[in-house]
């Protein structure tokens, strides 16, 4: 499905970019891989990683999602978009509200309308577990950035046009911003303690090599308007903690729009909901076209067999997913090995 194909990354320079960049190059034969990002300094630094000497199928493009006319440009004859463009700090998307809407809500609309204008076959955008009943604005933005997403297939929904879905997932260990660099930090500082939020705070954990994995096997199975929410494992904060130091522990209390757990998938949205064996499919709350190749939540039926082959079934009426009720919680033996 990769090979011989056109790929296109927005925010192609952060944590995810970087990695499925590296997954592209050694494991799949892609016709070209463009970069697309706004950051010239840490393409620079991506360039000495991989220089278009050596890596002839890789292209570089500096620009930004708020930018219509250069996205217009930078996915012409592209196949496949993987939109990771975000700004994504909780804090600074709380005290600087407008220009986090210009880039989550602004910049995936212009993403959106250019993967239709130049023909783009699929787009996956990359969502969060914040986007569930969020309570800060990062969340709220992301929750918007889905819905533009998904009703993209309304307004461009037949059999020849572009699919749009989404991925859903948690924290990812080491990407930026992650409470494990800032752990680390602080150890590496001998500071002497370690702030913890609150004693009861969880969180979806996952690789980034596992979200990597998750969205090249969703860019496999979309359809169009789908959102795919993988089953993944919850951690306790202090657990993180107590497996990355021997330090000392101090409660400082909620940050501004912080959450104590964590929801992939919402009571309120399980109607919508199809269990696979290792994720969640959700249908489209909005009614696409049933001539076309999507599906609606009237016919949730198609979804119960996945492209793989395997038998879906509904969740309990009024199911939630969230890290405080999973299923999973690592050990701090297990962290260990993760971090």
């Amino acid at each position: 499905m990769i090979n011989n194909k056109i790929v296109l990354i927005t925010g192609g320079t952060g944590s995810f970019g970087r990695k499925i960049l590296d997954t592209l190059l050694k494991k799949y034969k892609c016709k070209k891989v463009i970069i697309f990002s706004r950051d010239e300094l840490k393409q620079s630094e991506l360039k000495e990683i991989y220089p278009i000497q050596k890596y002839k199928n890789l292209r570089y493009f500096i620009g930004d999602v708020r930018d219509q006319a250069r996205l217009d440009v930078a996915f012409k004859n592209v196949d496949i978009v993987i939109h990771a463009a975000a700004l994504k700090q909780v804090n600074t998307a709380e005290y600087n509200p407008i220009e986090v809407i210009k880039t989550n809500i602004n910049g995936t609309e212009n993403v959106v309308k250019a993967a239709a204008n130049c023909g783009v076959k699929k787009l996956i955008a990359l969502s969060t577990d914040k986007a569930v009943n969020p309570v800060n604005l990062y969340g709220a933005t992301k929750l918007a950035a889905e819905r533009l997403v998904i009703s993209a297939n309304n307004y461009f929904g037949h059999k020849n046009s572009t699919q749009f879905s989404v991925v859903r997932y948690g924290n990812v260990v080491g990407s930026r911003g992650s409470v494990v660099k800032i752990f680390q930090k602080l150890i590496n500082s001998k500071a002497k303690y370690l702030p913890i939020t609150d004693i009861n705070m969880t969180r979806f954990w996952m690789t980034l090599d596992e979200s990597v994995k998750f969205v090249l096997d969703s860019l496999n199975l979309m359809t169009g308007g789908e959102i795919f929410i993988p089953k993944i494992p919850s951690i306790k904060i202090i657990d993180l903690a107590k497996a990355m130091s021997n330090k000392k522990i101090k409660i400082v209390g909620l940050r501004p729009g912080e959450k104590l757990t964590e929801v992939l998938c919402s009571a309120d949205e399980s109607h919508l909901l199809i269990e696979f064996k290792k994720y969640f499919v959700s249908a489209p709350s909005t009614s696409i076209d049933e001539e076309s190749r999507t599906f609606t939540p009237k016919k949730l039926s198609s979804f119960l067999v996945s492209k793989n082959g395997e038998k879906g079934k509904k969740p309990k009426k009024r199911f939630s997913y969230d890290s405080a009720n999973n299923k999973k919680f690592l050990s701090i033996k297990e962290i260990k090995n993760k971090v």
